[in-house]
């Protein structure tokens, strides 16, 4: 199938020519959607899915099939309300036995699906019995603990809600064993979240259009952080007109960071080097790897977008 090519490829360093192919093109798969975000590779059926979050659609993309609706509603279910902005499901990934771990924005709270009944079960909705904010993104290590970012992004009014009971957006990480640790209460608007291939460093984006910055903590061998640093400042990104904030992110096999800001998709270096920027037109919300392991899928504002690498995701 023939699919239209937008955008560019900002090439800011030679280091790039390892990344992506000087030929590449970002082929638009998809379009018609409110705000595309969470996307994730499904490797058992060869699929893509994604979420609409303010839509609150689920959709499925394939090479095969093209794209569909998957689950609605994806997230809330109940009666009409105007108390979410965005109702719907937002990050996710796959865990070990390969159900779909969900940011469940309409239901504050994280949940699992079972991809192939579609079933849908809460995992967890309170840090000391009060309602999460929105829970927006999240990264799963090899012990199968879960970290997570919970801002305020699904709540009509966000920080000013009349829903909101945790009075801090935070980070935090759900171990196997079902203890919950909040790891971080002091940033102003956490959203995506990733794992270095060590596991040793745990990053997280800020979309705070003050201060718009790539955070990076040292977890230690419990996986509890035990440092705290600016990773990667966006904010002259933002000053020269890129649009978007950071928001969603992935890592390829050798630690690249592949981090949705200003400008479109930051391709970093694990020394923070900002090596070339894929850029698709529109904001860009979250990225991921999937088909083979060398396909970066763009959820990209109303579209859905992918482009060929010459490296492999880090789930791969």
């Amino acid at each position: 199938m023939s699919y239209p090519v937008v955008g560019q490829i900002h090439r800011l360093s030679s280091k790039l020519d390892a990344v992506i192919a000087p030929e590449a093109e970002i082929q638009q798969l998809a379009e018609g959607f409110i705000w595309s975000e969470g996307p994730v590779w499904v490797r058992e059926g060869g699929y893509l899915v994604f979420s609409d979050v303010p839509g609150n659609v689920m959709y499925r993309w394939s090479e095969a099939d093209g794209v569909s609706e998957f689950m609605n509603p994806s997230g809330y279910a109940g009666p009409p309300t105007d108390a979410f902005a965005e109702p719907g499901s937002n990050g996710m990934a796959l865990d070990a036995a390969g159900d779909l771990l969900v940011c469940d924005h309409g239901n504050r709270a994280l949940a699992k699906l079972d991809l192939k009944t579609r079933a849908k079960t809460i995992l967890l909705e309170r840090y000391a019995g009060k309602r999460f904010n929105s829970p927006n993104d999240l990264a799963v290590a090899k012990s199968g603990a879960i970290y997570f970012t919970d801002p305020t992004y699904g709540l009509k009014g966000r920080n000013a809600s009349p829903l909101r009971e945790l009075d801090f957006n935070g980070v935090y990480r759900l171990a196997p064993d079902g203890t919950l640790d909040l790891l971080d209460a002091e940033l102003t608007f956490p959203n995506g979240i990733a794992l270095s291939p060590d596991e040793g460093r745990l990053y997280v984006s800020v979309s705070d259009p003050k201060g718009p910055v790539l955070m990076v903590y040292d977890l230690g061998p419990d996986g509890l952080t035990t440092s705290k640093a600016v990773f990667f400042d966006a904010m002259p990104l933002s000053q020269a007109g890129g649009q978007g904030l950071p928001d969603g992110m992935c890592l390829d096999a050798e630690g690249r960071l592949y981090a949705t800001g200003p400008g479109g998709v930051l391709v970093l270096t694990p020394e923070a080097e900002l090596i070339g920027v894929i850029e698709t037109g529109t904001a860009i919300a979250n990225c991921a790897f999937g088909e083979d392991g060398r396909t970066l899928f763009l959820a990209s504002n109303h579209t859905l977008a992918r482009v060929r690498l010459k490296t492999t995701g880090l789930v791969w």
